[in-house]
């Protein structure tokens, strides 16, 4: 079974809020991850992004 960006982005959400909830610290290094992995694929255009006609 293929995991799909709707399957895949509330399992990243849902462990990044336990971890948050475990740690409090490491929300500056998920928030930062998370900001990173968006803003690549955002570059390489993989289709999972907003296209503004």
């Amino acid at each position: 079974m293929p995991i799909s960006g709707a399957l895949l982005t509330p399992m990243v959400a849902l462990i990044a809020g336990l971890l948050i909830l475990l740690m409090p610290r490491l929300l500056n290094y998920i928030v930062a991850i998370y900001l990173i992995v968006i803003g690549v694929l955002g570059l390489l255009g993989n289709g999972s992004t907003i296209h503004w006609k």
